[in-house]
């Protein structure tokens, strides 16, 4: 397989506060092409869960909030056994009033490197999540992918393409 040098995908997305599901979509088009032979792999991927500023998010409670990104869109959190898959992360925050006084992710390890990365075939893929009210400000997830284009036969490329829908 052809490889290129690697390069960077960012997105942000407002999970806000009030336990509902959001999600955005990030094109892939520029990068994907199945017919045309070619996929993306990603290598890793650095998560932060912030406000609207990039800052500590304040809490008000107890708190939670995760994330997922996936190859199909969602209409909620799915299970680490989901196709659709590509990582997924939580965090759990404990303080009342103002920057948390403890934070944990060891619900979700946030799981962003593979040996090998990960192959997608598809043209867009999904940033979703959801934030408890226990949070005082609506919560952003940002991901930034690092990743390469690679090229495959066209039936190869195709199955990927498929099996990921």
């Amino acid at each position: 397989m052809a490889k290129s040098d690697s390069f960077f995908i960012r997105k942000t997305q407002n999970i806000d506060n009030d336990n509902s599901f959001n999600q955005g979509s990030i094109d892939l088009g520029a990068y994907v092409d199945a017919l045309g032979k070619s996929v993306m792999r990603i290598h890793n991927i650095a998560v932060a869960f912030t406000d609207s500023n990039g800052k500590a998010i304040d809490t008000a409670a107890e708190a939670v909030a995760q994330f997922q990104l996936t190859t199909q869109s969602q209409g909620d959190i799915v299970l680490a056994s989901d196709k659709s898959l590509i990582a997924s992360g939580m965090v759990v925050a404990d303080g009342a009033g103002g920057v948390p006084t403890y934070i944990s992710h060891d619900a979700d390890i946030l799981p962003q490197q593979w040996t090998n990365g990960y192959l997608v075939g598809v043209e867009q893929i999904y940033l979703g999540g959801a934030a408890s009210t226990g949070f005082a400000e609506d919560v952003y997830v940002s991901l930034v992918l690092e990743c390469t284009v690679e090229t495959m036969t066209s039936n190869a490329a195709m199955a990927l393409a498929l099996s990921q829908q």
